[in-house]
């Protein structure tokens, strides 16, 4: 699997990648029907997992599916195989883009899509990751809660004032007032009961395996370390935005710093989305399952196309349109 062209960043436009909790049982079904390239890039994975990962896809059941072993590895490989198609089936034109990022997990697939690292390598660390970040859910009880209606700094408040009832951290800034909290289940909650009393709108507790993006994660740093230091890194051939700055970059060693960083360290989506608007931003396309970025976005600028790509029939008209 290769890169962007060059000519692609003559283009204001963005390939931005989903990340773990946009899976839904039946996802890439007809796409691994219909197109033998999806089905290749599923067996590939399935065969370093030793699953039949697009089997687990389209029947599940939802709880498999769900686990971060599986999840991560479908999300990534759904990514791709859309990227894949849109290139044997006459849209590469749509992938003419000048900048791209992912959200965690969606990071490998934007470093695939820019030409930084292989499908394959990325596949093999995107399942060592998977695996590492369940050993550490199953190490330590955590959760994840969105808090909606304040503010970030309101929010860090709230995080300070719960850590003396244990680990509790920001996990993503998904928009101004969309802040998600991580870490153990009683401080969690000590930190959401804080928001409430702050005039919080909803709290949600989401429902995951345990507290990715915060110190709960250190065993998974430790994990993949060694693996990212042997994995081959290269300039990307379009803009680059990584979770844990918020900003592009371009120095594969501060590329491979980024990827190890944010295990633990807390996405900064919404600083990613303005960077990306400022830069230029004019239209997005999000290759995989679910759209939440598409959602994200809206909620920073709603003048700004997006194209959620997954369902055949969300390509097949794509490619009969008019984006050019």
């Amino acid at each position: 699997m290769t890169g962007p062209s060059a000519a692609r960043s003559a283009h204001r436009r963005a390939v931005l990648f989903p990340g773990q909790g946009s899976q839904f049982v039946g996802m890439a079904a007809d796409l691994v029907e219909s197109y033998p390239v999806a089905r290749e890039l599923f067996d590939v994975a399935g065969d370093r997992m030793g699953e039949d990962l697009a089997d687990i896809c389209a029947s599940g059941p939802r709880e498999r599916l769900n686990s971060t072993e599986f999840s991560q590895p479908a999300i990534f490989v759904a990514s791709m195989a859309v990227i894949q198609i849109l290139e044997q089936s006459g849209g590469s034109h749509l992938l003419r883009a000048q900048a791209t990022a992912g959200l965690s997990l969606g990071e490998y697939s934007a470093l695939v899509f820019a030409g930084s690292i292989r499908f394959e390598d990325a596949l093999e660390i995107v399942i060592a990751r998977a695996k590492a970040m369940q050993r550490a859910c199953d190490r330590v009880e955590g959760t994840m809660t969105s808090i909606l209606g304040l503010e970030l700094d309101q929010v860090r408040e709230a995080v300070q004032d719960a850590q003396a009832e244990g680990v509790v951290a920001i996990a993503n800034v998904n928009a101004t007032t969309q802040i998600v909290i991580s870490g153990e289940v009683e401080a969690v909650r000590k930190a959401a009961d804080a928001a409430s009393e702050m005039g919080a709108r909803r709290i949600v507790e989401l429902e995951v395996a345990g507290a990715y993006h915060s110190p709960l994660m250190a065993t998974a740093t430790e994990e993949l370390a060694p693996l990212l230091q042997e994995l081959e890194i290269q300039p990307p051939e379009l803009h680059f935005y990584p979770n844990v700055l918020g900003q592009q970059i371009t120095d594969p060693s501060r590329i491979r710093e980024c990827l190890l960083q944010q295990i633990e360290s807390p996405v900064l989506w919404e600083p990613t989305l303005r960077a990306l608007v400022r830069d230029g931003l004019d239209e997005v396309i999000e290759p995989g399952p679910g759209q939440v970025v598409a959602g994200l976005l809206r909620q920073v600028d709603r003048s700004i196309p997006t194209h959620s790509l997954l369902a055949r029939e969300s390509i097949e008209e794509i490619l009969e349109g008019t984006v050019t």
